[in-house]
């Protein structure tokens, strides 16, 4: 997580000019003043989102939305804080310096970001204008793609002759080598006779390329990445993200396929909410990038064959580990997204979504598939098998009713199914002893995440900032960071700069508070259940702290120190203390922090 310096930041905030963010996603209109527009926050047919030329925040009369530049980014955009401040500085022309421990050795992210970008205008120049570009243009044409497609997404192809990029780029080779399109040591260039797919980040700046070889000769696999760089990361890029990551947000779904082509095709198609993971290798931190988006419902639509039928089983786990409903979208055999739309139609596929098969019922077919369920052993191990892997899932009322409904789908008693919570101890131990060696701290999570909810939330809900305030103290924090960052985020509050990440970052000087805020403007939550989400971590945090007020006095009483007098004055206490119960406040009038 990079550190910026403070100056840095300052420069940052004095040249942002807010409205020229916010034009390329608004309709902006003049009025007085002030610009008005609708509102991207919540559905409005009048305007009633109003930002003034000069200021640094806007303001939505409608549903309270408030912030700055970055606040917008992140919200809108589903951009991380990172990345917003990058975007920002690049736009400003702002060289963002980072402290000296974060800087890091070799070219700097704008100079691959450069490299990229020249290197996608060779790849697209060099497939429309040159004889061995349109034997692969021909290609794209029999796949179905038409020229303003392939115009669109920038689609292009790398040449069989090394020395045509390597001299058209003219970057130093640490450059190219870093950016990952030049062999480390070697002169030639790391993709040769490929169609090439430009994979770009949330901000739309090329970081890496998927190339497709058209030729059984072309050496090397079917598809090609770009290798790990500072800013292409396998584990955590999904092609078409760019394109559909407003749609994904807004509807809160998505559609997973394999292929670069599948994704362009349904983008092109009006499912522009699809995004593709590098082939059949789809992981958790790609879960996780589009689970920060605020998904309920991921759609899978793999390939009809064996490995797209294992995989979905892999997918699908990490979304319902989350609590995100999953449901499989069954393609013919042998058929894929790209196929199933050009020969069936966009309505067939719509249709085959609405048919999707939910996540469980899917798992029972997949394992039960040439098996002879009328043998008990057979049908033992298929129910097993299912059950271990839904109490692996971290949300308990989705584990129990994916145990009832298993037990409906496979015809067990559910008291059978319900056995299966109680797994063999060694089993249990691994899996504690697996927790323990990751050393998750509950207290700072659960601090984290009143945070987290103060940060986001709290920026257009100031009644959720008063709630938070009127119950929490700084007593109540047991991690020293959390406690700390807590204070600093309400002195910003009184200040009247709640949304002002930027402030915020700039006047915190403890090097862990600004790594630590970081952290927490990382990760995302769910805005639908602000409400009852503030007020069981509120609560969680009052019983954590009354529980522990309860311990201090027992152990004072057990402790052999004390008088009779004492004892008898630390019982009345303990008895006060249990006789009251924390519960969540609801604020009146009170000062922000005591």
């Amino acid at each position: 997580m990079a550190l910026f310096t403070k100056e840095t930041l300052e420069t940052l905030r004095e040249r942002i000019d807010l409205i020229s963010v916010l034009e390329p996603h608004l309709d902006l209109k003049r009025s007085g003043a002030s610009y008005k527009a609708c509102c991207p926050f919540h559905e409005e047919k009048s305007p009633s989102f109003i930002v003034k030329r000069g200021d640094s925040h806007y303001h939505c009369f409608g549903c309270g939305a408030h912030g700055d530049a970055i606040a917008f980014l992140m919200n809108h955009l589903k951009l991380t804080f990172e990345d917003s401040v990058e975007q920002l500085a690049e736009r400003f022309g702002v060289h963002l310096q980072k402290s000296e421990a974060e800087e890091p050795q070799g070219p700097s992210k704008k100079l691959l970001k450069e490299a990229n970008e020249e290197a996608c205008a060779f790849f697209h120049d060099y497939l429309l204008h040159t004889e061995e570009g349109h034997r692969a243009l021909d290609y794209l044409y029999r796949r179905g793609l038409d020229l303003d497609f392939i115009r669109s997404f920038r689609i292009g192809y790398a040449p069989s002759e090394s020395k045509l990029f390597t001299k058209a780029l003219q970057k130093q080779r640490a450059v190219l080598e870093e950016a990952g399109l030049v062999q480390r040591g070697e002169s030639r260039p790391f993709f040769q006779e490929r169609v090439m797919f430009p994979i770009l980040d949330a901000a739309g700046s090329v970081i890496g390329f998927s190339g497709r070889k058209i030729s059984e000769d072309t050496y090397g696999p079917k598809y090609k990445n770009t290798a790990e760089t500072l800013l292409f990361k396998k584990s955590k890029v999904l092609f078409g993200l760019h394109q559909s990551r407003k749609r994904i947000a807004k509807e809160k779904r998505v559609i997973i396929c394999e292929g670069q082509i599948d994704a362009l095709r349904l983008i092109q198609e009006g499912f522009n909410f699809a995004v593709a993971g590098q082939g059949t290798a789809f992981g958790q931190e790609q879960a996780q990038e589009l689970i920060k988006l605020g998904i309920n419902h991921a759609i899978l639509a793999l390939d009809g064959d064996d490995a797209g039928r294992d995989a979905a089983v892999k997918i699908g786990h990490f979304f319902q580990k989350e609590g995100i409903d999953v449901s499989v979208a069954i393609l013919p055999n042998g058929s894929d997204p790209d196929t199933f739309l050009r020969t069936e139609g966009p309505p067939a596929f719509s249709k085959l979504i609405e048919e999707s098969k939910d996540y469980l019922s899917y798992l029972v077919d997949y394992y039960s598939q040439g098996q002879d369920l009328s043998r008990p052993a057979v049908k033992t191990d298929i129910v097993q098998m299912i059950s271990r892997r839904i109490l692996d899932w971290n949300h308990p009322l989705m584990v129990h009713e994916s145990l009832r409904k298993l037990a409906r789908l496979t015809h067990v008693p559910e008291s059978t199914i319900e056995a299966e919570k109680y797994r063999p101890a060694d089993v249990i131990v691994k899996r504690v002893g697996t927790l323990s060696q990751t050393h998750i701290d509950p207290d700072r999570i659960l601090e984290t995440d009143l945070l987290r909810w103060l940060l986001t939330v709290g920026q257009n809900q100031p009644e959720m900032v008063e709630l938070i305030c009127y119950n929490i103290k700084r007593e109540h924090f047991q991690t020293p960071v959390c406690r700390d960052l807590f204070v600093h985020i309400i002195e910003q509050f009184d200040k009247g700069k709640s949304c002002d990440l930027l402030e915020l970052s700039i006047s915190i000087d403890n090097a862990e508070e600004q790594f630590f805020l970081s952290e927490v403007l990382q990760k995302r939550i769910n805005r639908d259940r602000a409400k009852a989400g503030i007020e069981e971590t509120i609560k969680r945090i009052l019983e954590r702290h009354w529980l522990t007020k309860r311990e201090e006095i027992k152990s004072k009483i057990h402790s052999g120190t004390c008088t009779e007098e004492e004892i008898l004055e630390l019982a009345k206490q303990f008895d006060e203390l249990k006789s009251h119960p924390p519960k969540v406040i609801s604020p009146t009038c009170h000062p922000i922090l005591d």
